[in-house]
């Protein structure tokens, strides 16, 4: 259960991260470098949730479950 808490909070992170680097986006009209900086944070975020998810896929934290193609 904490997995999943830590998966759907770093999603809403990533989310709020892509929402603030529009948000600059439009305010700024691209004259400060607040947009670059929200969209790296997402990036950076993305990369290490998935990181985190291959470990736990390795370490058997996490095990995929669904319909397997017979």
């Amino acid at each position: 259960m904490l997995t999943k808490i830590i998966i759907v909070v770093f999603l809403l992170a990533i989310i709020g991260s892509l929402f603030s680097g529009l948000f600059f986006l439009m305010r700024d009209k691209g004259a400060s470098e607040r947009t670059v900086k929200a969209l790296t944070v997402r990036v950076s975020l993305s990369v290490l949730l998935f990181i985190l998810l291959m470990i736990g896929f390795a370490t058997g934290v996490l095990q995929p479950h669904g319909i397997y193609p017979g």
